[in-house]
Parts: C-alpha cells; sequence; structure tokens
C-alpha cells in the first residue's frame, strides 16, 4: 500500500491488476453514506405513515438519487485513479465531509422540498470531483479529453442545480428532471471521447459493498421499528410474525444478488458501453428499493400497532412495491443481460448456485 505517499502523477490504474480490493479510504466513504441513506428511509416511512406515499415516494427518489450518483462518481473515479497519496486522501476526506452535508438536508429536503443544504453539501462533493478530473487532465494525457469532459459536464450541473434554487416553485420539477438526465448523460458523453480504466472486480465489489450497507440500513430500520412498537400494547403475534417474515425477506434479497459473482459479468459481456452503463445505471433501482424496503416494514409495524391512520394496502404496498423492484432489476442487470458464447444473442438464465 502506498500510504502516506508524497503526491504521484495521477496515471489511470491497469484494469487488470491482481488483488484489486476496496480500500479502507473507500469503505469509509461508503460508511459515511449510511447517514443520508437512514434520513432518506425514515422520511419515506413517515411519508407512507402519514397517507402521503405518493409525493413521499418521488421525494425520496429524488433525494436518493442525489446520494447515489455521488456516491457513483467517486467510485468509479477511483477505480480507474487511486494513487492514495497525500492530496488525494485529503481531497476524498473533503469529499466525506461534503456527504455529511446532505445528510443534514434530507429531511427538509423530503418533508418541505427545501434542497438549500443539500445542494450546499452537492457542491463540496462535485467540487472536489471536479478537482480530482483536471488533476487527472493534467497527469494522464492520452485520457486528457475524457477527463476534461468529466470536469465540464460536472461543473456545468452543478451550476444547474444552483440555479435550481432561485426558480420559483412550479418551475422546479421540469429543471430538476432536465438536470437528472443531463446528470445521467455526462458520463456517457465523457466516455465517447476515450474510456477510462476501470477494473471489473474492483467495481463489482463496490457495488456490492453499498448494496450490503444499505440492505443493512433496512434491517436496522426495520428492528427499531419492531422495537418501539413491543414497547406498546399491540398484538405481539404480528409483529413476531413481521420481524421474522422482514428478515426473510432481506436474507433473500441478498442471496439472490450476490448467487453469481458480477465481476465476470463486467469482465466479460458488459465491457461495451451500452451493457456496462446499463448495469451501472440499473443499480440505482436496486438500491433505491432496498432502503425503501425497511422504510417499508417500519411501516407496517406502524400499522399493526395502530399507530398509523395509513390504509393497509398503502403499507403492504411499501414492503411488496420494493421488493418487486429490486427482483425485476436485479433480473434485467444481472440475468437477462447475460449471453452465451460469443456472436451469441440470446438470452440465458443461468442456474444459481451458492458461491463458496
Amino acid at each position: 500500500m502506498r500510504s502516506g505517499s508524497p503526491a504521484l502523477s495521477l496515471r489511470g490504474r491497469d484494469p487488470r491488476e491482481a488483488h484489486r480490493t476496496a480500500t479502507t479510504l473507500e469503505c469509509f466513504f461508503d460508511l459515511c453514506f449510511v447517514i443520508a441513506v437512514a434520513q432518506a428511509s425514515a422520511c419515506l416511512n413517515t411519508a407512507v405513515t402519514s397517507g402521503h406515499w405518493l409525493t413521499g415516494a418521488l421525494r425520496f427518489a429524488l433525494v436518493f438519487f442525489t446520494i447515489w450518483w455521488a456516491w457513483m462518481n467517486f467510485t468509479w473515479f477511483a477505480s480507474a485513479y487511486d494513487p492514495d497519496d497525500v492530496p488525494y486522501r485529503l481531497t476524498v476526506l473533503v469529499q466525506i465531509a461534503g456527504s455529511l452535508i446532505p445528510a443534514a438536508g434530507v429531511s427538509s429536503a423530503c418533508e418541505e422540498s427545501d434542497l438549500r443544504v443539500v445542494t450546499l453539501g452537492y457542491v463540496v462533493l462535485r467540487t472536489t470531483l471536479t478537482t480530482l478530473w483536471l488533476r487527472a487532465a493534467r497527469s494522464d494525457p492520452p485520457r486528457r479529453r475524457t477527463a476534461l469532459r468529466f470536469a465540464t459536464g460536472v461543473t456545468s450541473c452543478q451550476v444547474g442545480w444552483v440555479g435550481v434554487l432561485f426558480l420559483p416553485v412550479p418551475a422546479r420539477p421540469p429543471a430538476i428532471i432536465a438536470l437528472i438526465v443531463a446528470e445521467i448523460c455526462v458520463p456517457v458523453w465523457a466516455q465517447s471521447a476515450g474510456m477510462t480504466p476501470w477494473h471489473p472486480h474492483h467495481i463489482a465489489e463496490r457495488y456490492g459493498l453499498f448494496v450490503l450497507i444499505v440492505l443493512g440500513e433496512s434491517v436496522a430500520a426495520a428492528a427499531a421499528a419492531v422495537r418501539g412498537a413491543l414497547n406498546r400494547d399491540h398484538d405481539t403475534a404480528a409483529l413476531y410474525l413481521l420481524a421474522a417474515g422482514g428478515l426473510l425477506l432481506v436474507f433473500a434479497l441478498w442471496w439472490l444478488y450476490f448467487a453469481r459473482p458480477a465481476h465476470t459479468l463486467l469482465a466479460t459481456s458488459h465491457q461495451a458501453h451500452r451493457r456496462r452503463f446499463t448495469w451501472a445505471y440499473g443499480h440505482y433501482l436496486i438500491l433505491a428499493s432496498a432502503a425503501a424496503e425497511g422504510a417499508g416494514l417500519a411501516a407496517y409495524a406502524q400499522l399493526i400497532t395502530g399507530r398509523t391512520g395509513a390504509p393497509p394496502l398503502s403499507a403492504g404496498g411499501a414492503v411488496t412495491v420494493p421488493a418487486a423492484v429490486f427482483l425485476i432489476t436485479l433480473w434485467a442487470v444481472h440475468v437477462s443481460g447475460r449471453t452465451g458464447g460469443a456472436g451469441s444473442n440470446s438470452l440465458r438464465f443461468p442456474r444459481w448456485r451458492w458461491q463458496s
């Protein structure tokens, strides 16, 4: 490990590098996003139990997009460039500090559509990311055009997010949709000038770790709701059944996601831009639905104890809909995308098996 080394040239790392795993700094980066995920899940739970499930779901989708997008931008950059020198470490630590600012503004964004605090945190996150891309442009001449496109796109989108704050409320939804589309298009546009050297095993591990974090947050949210309900007059048997069923559901989601190693998929059929972007972007629905699952289980616990006036259909849908989205999206990005041999256009369904 290049611990604490002086400033190194930010050259692209070898995509065939052996034993490429997530660093402790990357794991630390992920853990700091747990706070924002927990806040978003809690806000969705409040919206469901108060009967505003549609508005709450839309706000949750937007807030979770900002969380996931900031995480994903750094993850792919670090897979391509990670010198682990002092300037790089300090820049990432500033990004971690920036991730805590949106976490503080999640509640106001979900409940009041107040995006000021979230936008402030995004300014910190995106400014440091732009700094990293500019450093890559200077150090890696063969990919300078790609890095400059990333820096330009990230900065332009961030200016747009700041501009949204000055728009009248009715004009904000179309502007937000346009900015989300622009954000999604930036990596596609930048990589069209030349692909950065991402590492399949490293990317698969990073995504898997974030899935574990979100599933763990779902278990924690549901456990907290059941624990709080057990302290009141309630139907104990129903709560125990909910706790057991929710735990089995999360176990099943974990089992299905990790049943086949994603790095083999990324290293073979998903080297092409279209499939790689589909896999990467499809994880938004996987991660968001996993986070929403905890909110749904918590909402159903409150329904059992009579602490919410929400109809049973809404509470039940808050559990079943996220699970369905998770399973359908997982099938789309992990199963239907698998092809046969070279030149084969047929889709094959793999035999799911336990990986020791």
